[in-house]
């Protein structure tokens, strides 16, 4: 018999609670989510509610042990040995002595601070958006620059300027997850992880920390920022008062934990410097284990601070990659299922269709694989919400290319899926420039779940691509495996591999080279060929 763990996935939209036994792998037994809201307001404002999110978390808690195979091995909460966390990233939550709420958290997506970026560092003499005089010492430090309006730091200067009240109650400023370890054990932490995204983490080689320096130049109040711990290390105890809501027993340790940037990769069982890993959920990547902070920002690309000591995680980001199968489900699949019903007299409504397919994306997934390699040359560029990386334009946008009078809804619909794997590749390759990828890449996320996505991922790669089980928890994976490390059941992080086997292996096929060689340079052309238009129909 193993060890059983719980880890907490905190989303945008809701908590994946999750029920983990350790042993040979780190095996899924169970999982319960619950969704909570996303507040948006008109002055650009991105809020969620910390009451909500204890609710979230405390129903799925209480469900696992309802769950039939949690029953029948005969599970109880005392078996549980430790809890910890994967979560979204740059949240800011500001919270008095006892650990309050002192308003609703300000979510990563939040953009309202646009003047206290122009005051704090978007002014006079710029490179890349930053005053050049605090941009380059803020580097020395960091590796790292707070230039986004969406970054923690404009978010706490704008309740300084707009919320002064509040302001002045602030005792610590946290992320997402902790807050929720602050609601577990009554400590305040950051995780290296969460401090690096902060934007105020000095990464220095024997500096490691909070950097006074840097809180100096975008003037934040060092005394408002907690204690940094590893992602493996214990905070603290549950308490008695959360154990009781959250249905579990008194003193199970609470482990730090990380971001969905930093434990995805871990999840996925890419640890090793030199691994590299590919997620597709609604947002996707490609990130590399370094040893050494690396940048591009030619190609947008930075080597962040995990979850693992001496490591950096090569990163570059494509803001919509899952979501640009959402749209096609949405607005090229679900209109037509009536049309398809009567075509095959199938007597079902939408609703018993969508029950039939235990999700749509079967569907999705067996009509696409009766269309040819290279979508009989239809091309689709999947910048539904501008782009990030190898280009940054905000402008950027969607585009179906080479329709004929010969395309049909299927050749679409697998250009959708081309596309985003085009990009995966633009981005592997903008990597290659400054690290050495892996030659098999563990691909992960929900886009994991098609056998159909994966083999035309390893085809346009040209490379082997492995799934692990369950692609689609390996946040919570890598949050279970932060637990391991810390009960000392695995001795690091660079060990997790191991208890993540891959269970399949998608081979390149040689036939489809040669079309998504010719459909990926032309892929590459069209942002450029298009650019002018783009910021002319959306700049």
């Amino acid at each position: 018999m193993g060890v059983y763990v719980i880890a907490y996935d905190i989303g945008t939209t809701g908590v994946k609670t999750c029920l983990f036994e350790i042993e040979n792998e780190i095996k899924l037994l169970a999982d319960a989510t619950m969704e909570y809201n996303l507040y948006i307001l008109d002055n650009g404002g991105a809020e969620q509610d910390t009451e909500e999110w204890w609710e979230a978390m405390c129903v799925t808690t209480k469900s696992l042990f309802k769950d039939k195979t949690v029953k029948k091995l005969k599970i109880k909460p005392n078996d549980i040995a430790g809890i910890s966390f994967c979560s979204q990233m740059q949240g800011l939550v500001v919270v008095d002595r006892e650990g309050n709420a002192l308003r609703r958290p300000m979510s990563y997506m939040d953009q309202r601070a646009k003047e206290e970026i122009k005051k704090g560092i978007a002014h006079g003499i710029q490179i890349a958006g930053a005053n050049i005089f605090k941009l380059l010492p803020y580097l020395y430090y960091t590796g790292a620059v707070s230039s986004s309006v969406k970054d923690p730091i404009w978010k706490y200067k704008w309740i300084e300027a707009n919320e002064p009240e509040i302001y002045a109650k602030i005792y610590r400023w946290l992320d997402v997850k902790e807050y929720l370890i602050s609601r577990c054990t009554d400590k305040f932490i950051m995780t290296q992880d969460s401090a690096f995204s902060a934007l105020l983490y000095d990464t220095r080689k024997g500096h490691e920390g909070w950097s006074k320096q840097v809180c100096k130049i975008v003037d934040v109040n060092y005394d408002h920022l907690p204690p940094i711990i590893k992602s493996t290390d214990k905070v603290g105890g549950l308490t008695a008062k959360a154990a009781e809501e959250l249905g579990l027993v008194p003193d199970i340790p609470v482990f730090g934990g990380g971001g969905d940037a930093s434990l995805i990769g871990v999840g996925a069982g890419a640890v090793k410097p030199g691994a590299t890993h590919i997620y597709s959920g609604t947002s996707g990547w490609v990130s590399t284990v370094v040893e050494k902070q690396k940048v591009d920002g030619s190609a947008m690309i930075a080597a962040i601070v995990g979850a693992q000591a001496d490591r950096y995680n090569y990163f570059a980001e494509l803001e919509t990659s899952g979501k640009c199968l959402y749209w096609a489900r949405e607005h090229l699949v679900l209109d037509e299922i009536d049309a398809y019903c009567e075509k095959y007299h199938v007597a079902e409504t939408r609703e018993n269709f969508e029950a039939r397919y235990t999700s749509l994306y079967d569907y999705l997934s067996e009509v696409i694989d009766t269309a040819p390699a290279g979508a009989n040359g239809v091309i689709f560029t999947p910048w539904l919400h501008g782009n990030r990386c190898p280009f940054e334009d905000p402008n950027a946008a969607g585009m179906f290319f080479n329709i004929t009078i010969d395309t049909g809804k299927t050749d679409m619909l697998r250009a959708v899926v081309e596309g985003v794997c085009f990009h995966k590749r633009w981005m592997l390759e903008a990597q290659e420039r400054k690290v050495k990828t892996s030659d098999v890449i563990r691909f992960v996320g929900g886009g994991a779940l098609s056998p159909v996505t994966s083999q035309i991922l390893a085809d346009v790669l040209g490379r082997t691509v492995e799934t692990v089980d369950s692609p689609q928890n390996v946040g919570a994976v890598g949050a279970a495996a932060c637990i391991a490390v810390g009960l000392g059941i695995i001795n690091d992080i660079d060990e997790v591999a191991a208890y993540i086997p891959a269970t399949k292996t998608y081979y390149p096929n040689p036939d489809n080279k040669a079309v998504y060689d010719r459909n990926f340079a032309v892929f590459k052309t069209l942002y450029y060929n298009n650019k002018k238009a783009f910021k002319a129909l959306n700049g």
